[in-house]
């Protein structure tokens, strides 16, 4: 026996250990692909069932939106309306503050007239008196 036949000797050995511990190591590895695998196959059906919810939530919200802004269509003349009134309430107020304001001073006068006219007929009906009584 050569140092040939010692070396390829050795190396046989060498190569039944590696492979003797490599072999656990390539059934684990096996097992974690598979598991992996399994794990990526129930990730993508989740996710898929989480697209399909998401894409019903977008739907209804969109369905949502275009609802909310078609009423908001509706509300808008509303609106309008309301502040065209307020702003013909204001206007009729102002009015009114100026016909009360005319009448009250129309009263003052016709009040006046009447204490006028009342002094005067109450002086000449006075004078009247004296001169009938002389």
């Amino acid at each position: 026996m050569g140092i040939m036949e010692i070396a390829a000797i050795v190396a046989a050995i060498a190569l039944v250990a590696l492979t003797g511990f490599a072999i656990p190591v390539l059934i684990e590895l096996k097992r974690t692909m598979n598991e992996l695998r399994q794990a990526s196959a129930r990730t993508e059906v989740e996710m898929k069932k989480a697209i399909e919810d998401l894409h019903g939530t977008l739907t209804g919200l969109k369905t949502f939106t275009t609802e909310a802004s078609e009423r908001l269509e509706e509300v808008k003349p509303f609106t309008q309306a309301v502040g065209d009134t307020g702003r013909h309430m204001r206007t009729i107020n102002n009015v009114l503050g100026a016909v009360s304001g005319v009448i009250v001073g129309s009263s003052l006068w016709v009040t006046g007239a009447k204490v006028a006219g009342k002094y005067v007929v109450d002086r000449f009906s006075r004078k009247g008196g004296k001169t009938n009584g002389r």
